[in-house]
């Protein structure tokens, strides 16, 4: 008896941490319901983007096997992943659908719309020059089909409704790797321009630009996801040749970035009066890396794809993978797998419902 009660404790001890990144999805509604959060409205990239990309001319897409193999019905959508993204995991917490669609989808129903959408578009940056070298939708754009969105919504639900919706919305925006490591690192244009702290600076400026149009299209409750530990993807850990450990150098970009990003948040939130939140998502992914078995994964390295050091994207089309991606905290060489993505959902509902926030009228 004694060596099962101890037994039983250790397995307690274990599932512990993984355990407290759960949240209560009643209470999470019921704050939702109380601040009158009407959706999610998403801009960003591969972290965020729902299949946005399966309708353009470029070769960033994800809409074949084993993307989605964990998805519903086995579905790739183009979400660079093997199942579902932190938003869709935040929509069905706060009360709205199992997933967020892409604004592109042709699937996509009017009717749908009022319940949140994505703009994102895998492979941008807060550079548009980032997004037109692969051929893909800049910030720019993405705002525009916001822009698009609300005439649909002010002809669905009348003026009064529709504002009323994109004023309580919560607009997540989540970008910024595809700057350092498609662009500055790889591309020659923008390191012959600036130095990599005035570079940083420039994306600063970019995204303040941004966030400020969206203010003045309605936006007043804005989430900011941080850029991921460069170092620790695997794919830079293999081009570096340090498969075992993460690149610090690159670490330090992120990293150094991140603590600008959250300054620019304040100030941006003083400026226009914003509720802003502000998602670690570095510090997350970073300590899944380093401690795997803290959040319930087995391999912190690698992805789960073919070789998992190399592939993503197209080419991940057709490989292998693992049998139990839940273990890994990369789904390819690049990208988080559907349980991680869920630990930062998580995260960001509790963040985001720790204090209340009001109705926003004005």
């Amino acid at each position: 008896m004694e060596l099962m009660v101890k037994v039983v404790l250790l397995a307690l001890a274990i599932m512990m941490p993984w355990c407290s990144f759960a949240v209560d999805i009643q209470l999470a509604r019921q704050w939702a319901a109380k601040s009158n959060v009407s959706c999610i409205l998403v801009f960003g990239d591969s972290s965020v983007d729902p299949g946005n990309n399966n309708v353009l001319r470029t070769s960033m897409k994800s809409n074949f096997p084993p993307y989605g193999k964990d998805f519903f019905n086995s579905l790739p959508t183009g979400r660079f992943c093997n199942g579902r993204l932190a938003t869709d995991f935040i929509a069905e917490a706060l009360g709205y659908r199992q997933m967020l669609p892409a604004f592109l989808d042709p699937n996509l129903k009017v009717e749908d719309l009022p319940y949140g959408v994505s703009f994102a578009s895998a492979a941008t940056g807060f550079d548009d020059y980032t997004a037109n070298v692969v051929n893909v939708l800049p910030v720019s754009k993405q705002i525009q089909y916001f822009m698009h969105y609300k005439i649909h919504l002010r002809k669905l639900l009348g003026e009064e409704r529709a504002e009323f919706i994109i004023r309580n919305a919560l607009f997540i925006v989540s970008m910024g790797t595809n700057d350092f490591l498609q662009n500055y690192f790889i591309e020659p244009a923008r390191p012959k321009q600036f130095s990599l702290l005035k570079f940083q600076n420039f994306l600063l400026r970019r995204m303040s630009k941004d966030i400020e149009v969206m203010h003045r299209l309605g936006a007043r409750r804005l989430v900011v996801v941080g850029v991921i530990p460069l170092g620790c993807i695997p794919l830079t850990k293999a081009i570096m040749g340090q498969n075992d450990t993460c690149v610090a150098s690159l670490n330090k970009v992120a990293s150094s970035f991140n603590a600008k990003l959250l300054q620019q948040i304040s100030n941006l939130k003083a400026k226009l009066g914003l509720q802003t939140y502000y998602v670690d998502v570095y510090g997350m992914i970073q300590s899944a890396v380093m401690n795997p078995k803290k959040y319930g994964f087995e391999e912190g390295s690698k992805g789960c794809c073919g070789s998992g050091i190399y592939e993503y994207g197209d080419t991940c089309r057709g490989m292998s993978t693992c049998s139990e991606p839940d273990k890994y905290v990369f789904w390819d060489a690049v990208h988080p797998t559907q349980k991680m993505y869920k630990i930062i959902a998580d995260d960001v509902i509790e963040s985001v419902t720790k204090e209340p926030i009001h109705s926003t009228t004005n």
